[in-house]
């Protein structure tokens, strides 16, 4: 053997692969850490070792063009993304993202630099790349759909612990995470103990990276498919055993579920309890009629408020949350936080170098309320976190004062 060969064969010693025969196209899956050197090495040493028609990497259109363009965060229309009640999803990405840098930073290695090793493979092999991720909104807007909003919480507090815990990860521990995936990591281990969350993070997207390789199968004889390691034993199954034609199961994997049964009327039904009681409160007498609509205002204008003054939000936001909460929950189709953050972004309107700096100031606990973007979705997360509790809390306060 001689050295480069040694050498090559060096750097995928230990690197989880694993190789499937499928009419005439071979794959093979290589498993990666997202924030890992020997990962890095691996990719460069098995384009090297073989010839490959086509690398497929494990993510989707958005994460490309965020990988491809460092300057995506300066061209955010803040003001749509809250119009749009997109900030959830922004606040999602960035979390995930300072998670990785976070670790990234630790080690000296770039965020995805897998992913960019495998891309310039592909174009220095004249290969085809291929995206084969399921958009990251579509995966998030799954998860949001498939838990309960307490569990959305606990979820959202994972993920802020995961980010800010202050101790070191060891280079070992970076390799294993080799057996799981950035999403399910990030989460922590809510995810592993979660059926229905690990449904829509993990096995979901091993379905739909499995049907899209078969695409690239297609037209490949040999495909290099470069992914977290803990989808290797899905896709390896998947890859060998699924029969059914791949892109009906994309088309279905790719849709936005409806909220389930009867819990997509749990808010209107807890409006339309509310405004009984308070048409009963007052057949009762208008003393009790005014006292529910008190109790109503203060309970949710008040945790409203206070969602808003943890994000930082400014004196004229905090007030703007107090007035809008105990109206916008009479309307589930409106949220405190659309208010609360687009009063935040005009009082305190984002300058350009808070877009510049956006992806480096939310690797820190203090960034986050330091950036003026950051703040402001943190205002509309927090603001909404606290109203929706309070509704609740409300109702049931009402409730307990008609009884």
């Amino acid at each position: 053997m001689d050295d480069a060969t040694k050498t090559v064969s060096d750097r995928l010693d230990q690197q989880p692969v694993r190789r499937v025969q499928r009419g005439g196209t071979e794959y093979v899956l290589l498993g990666t850490a997202h924030v890992s050197r020997h990962s890095v090495d691996a990719v460069h040493a098995m384009a090297a070792a073989e010839e490959f028609d086509t690398i497929a990497v494990e993510l989707c259109a958005t994460r490309h063009r965020a990988m491809s363009d460092p300057e995506a965060w300066r061209k955010i229309d803040l003001f749509e993304v809250i119009k749009t009640g997109k900030a959830p999803m922004v606040v999602a990405n960035l979390l995930l993202g300072a998670y990785q840098r976070r670790l990234a930073e630790q080690f000296g290695v770039e965020p995805g630099a897998e992913m960019k090793a495998a891309m310039e493979e592909a174009d220095a092999r004249d290969a085809k790349l291929a995206l084969v991720d399921r958009e990251i909104g579509v995966t998030l807007r799954r998860v949001y759909r498939s838990v309960g909003f307490f569990d959305r919480l606990s979820i959202f507090g994972g993920a802020l612990t995961s980010l800010f815990a202050s101790e070191e990860i060891t280079e070992e521990e970076i390799e294993q995470l080799k057996q799981g995936d950035v999403l399910e990591n990030t989460f922590g281990e809510f995810a592993r103990q979660t059926p229905a969350l690990y449904e829509s993070l993990i096995a979901e997207r091993d379905r739909y990276m499995a049907c899209r390789l078969r695409q690239v199968g297609e037209e490949s004889k040999k495909v290099l498919a470069v992914v977290g390691a803990g989808h290797l034993e899905g896709l390896e199954k998947h890859l060998a055993e699924d029969q059914a034609e791949p892109q009906p199961q994309i088309d279905k994997l790719s849709e936005t579920p409806p909220r389930g049964g009867w819990l997509k009327y749990l808010p209107w039904l807890i409006v339309a309890i509310v405004l009984t009681g308070f048409a009963y409160g007052f057949s009762k007498s208008p003393e009790l009629g005014m006292e529910l609509i008190a109790t109503w205002v203060l309970i949710n204008g008040g945790m409203a408020a206070v969602g808003a003054a943890l994000a930082g939000g400014h004196p004229l936001t905090i007030i703007s949350a107090f007035v809008a909460a105990p109206l916008t929950s009479l309307n589930p189709t409106v949220g405190a936080g659309m208010a609360t953050a687009l009063v935040e972004a005009w009082v305190r309107r984002p300058r350009i170098g808070d877009f510049e700096k956006l992806r480096d100031d939310v690797v820190s606990f203090r960034g986050w309320w330091r950036n003026r973007v950051a703040r402001t979705l943190l205002v509309f997360v927090f603001s909404n976190i606290g109203s929706s509790v309070a509704t609740y809390i409300a109702g049931f306060r009402i409730f307990d004062k008609l009884s």
